[in-house]
């Protein structure tokens, strides 16, 4: 199992729901687990259920529960990038891929989690993950980390083939929860940001396995 991980994502709560699981794995075998996240989530439409934030105040809303998700999972190393929410497409990719590749060569990851570029929906998301390829492709071949890539825009799976990997997360998915839950500005999910404390077989159906695609450099 990989020692040094690396995840790469723009906003607060990216990491929740599809790579949480995986993250506290690999945080509870012992691997250093560092999470880069580009910006705050600022421009988020929601502000809690009921509303609890505003525009002025939601950024140190967003901050803390990042902080609060990362100690779920076990995250130590949490680097905040300071880009700007829903900007991501527009930015500089020179200033973009330095500000990653830094992250990169400080790491020095065996393992790189980010979207698979134009396979995730969100602008951001495609322009982050497309970022982190850049910088990957960059390094000579031998010393590239294995970067695997979520996606989940329809389609995806006519266009990439099935996932490369299925990784059962149930044994961690109450560091799953609490990671979801900690994002309460977000959203709600019954049976999670209720404080339920029994996992259902259908919560354990619905999140107990997270899946990836394994980026092939040309």
């Amino acid at each position: 199992m990989e020692k040094r991980v690396l995840a790469v994502f723009p906003h607060p709560d990216d990491e929740s729901f599809g790579v949480s699981g995986t993250l506290a794995m690999y945080a509870a075998s012992g691997a250093e687990v560092a999470y880069a996240c580009l910006t705050l989530g600022e421009m988020g439409r929601n502000m809690g259920f009921p509303p609890f934030a505003n525009r002025l105040t939601l950024p140190g809303f967003r901050r803390r529960e990042l902080e609060e998700s990362c100690r779920a999972i076990g995250v130590r190393d949490l680097r905040l990038l300071g880009f700007m929410d829903k900007t991501i497409e527009f930015e500089d990719p020179e200033l973009l891929d330095e500000r990653i590749g830094a992250v990169v060569r400080d790491v020095k990851p065996e393992l790189v989690i980010t979207f698979y570029p134009g396979y995730a929906v969100h602008p951001d998301h495609d322009a982050c993950g497309a970022a982190v390829v850049r910088v990957i492709g960059r390094m000579p071949r031998g010393e590239r980390p294995t970067v695997h890539c979520i996606a989940f825009s329809h389609g995806c799976e006519r266009d990439l083939g099935k996932p490369d990997v299925y990784r059962d997360v149930r044994p961690y998915l109450k560091q799953k929860f609490d990671s979801i839950r900690a994002h309460r500005s977000q959203f709600y999910v019954p049976g999670i940001s209720d404080g339920g404390k029994r996992i259902t077989r259908e919560l354990e159906e619905r999140f107990g396995t997270e899946r990836f695609w394994t980026y092939r450099f040309d």
